[in-house]
């Protein structure tokens, strides 16, 4: 009988170690319930009054270390700021709330760049705000996860 007793003792310790090690998997997996998305908004920002990357065969510069705000309906949702080649994106880390998605998908979120122009070029303007809607470019679909990707459509001075 003391026999059985240890054998039940080490099956119960058997299945306690399975479920600690299974465990971390299920709760990944979870992360894949129905309506779990990631957001990945990014995009370019050069030191032009149009967002063009080129002009007459001339490279335009990045804007680079440059503040952008991710504004949706009105209301300021992220911050982050340009890369040393003008890109920015705000991680998929952030936490979006839940009416964001349905405003990025109706085009009523944009970035804005709070920084004057005339700071990467002395001959831009000092005055106004560079701003660019987001627009949708692609969704995929991973392991019940939909990972959205944003991009910014071309910038305009305001």
């Amino acid at each position: 009988m003391a026999m059985f007793i240890k054998n039940k003792n080490m099956a119960f310790s058997l299945i306690l170690m399975c479920f600690i090690v299974v465990s971390p998997m299920a709760n990944a997996q979870f992360g894949g319930l129905p309506g779990t998305n990631i957001l990945n908004i990014q995009g370019l920002v050069t030191c032009s009054i149009n967002g063009s990357v080129s002009t007459n065969g001339t490279v335009i510069p990045p804007f680079a270390g440059v503040p952008v705000v991710l504004q949706c309906a009105g209301q300021n949702v992220s911050t982050t700021t340009t890369g040393a080649n003008g890109v920015f994106s705000f991680p998929s880390t952030t936490v979006f709330p839940i009416s964001l998605l349905s405003t990025l998908l109706a085009s009523g979120c944009r970035v804005i760049v709070t920084a004057p122009l005339s700071r990467c070029n002395a001959s831009l303007p000092t005055n106004g705000l560079l701003t660019a809607p987001v627009n949708l470019v692609g969704s995929t679909v991973t392991g019940g996860i939909s990972i959205l990707q944003f991009v910014n459509g071309l910038f305009r001075l305001l």
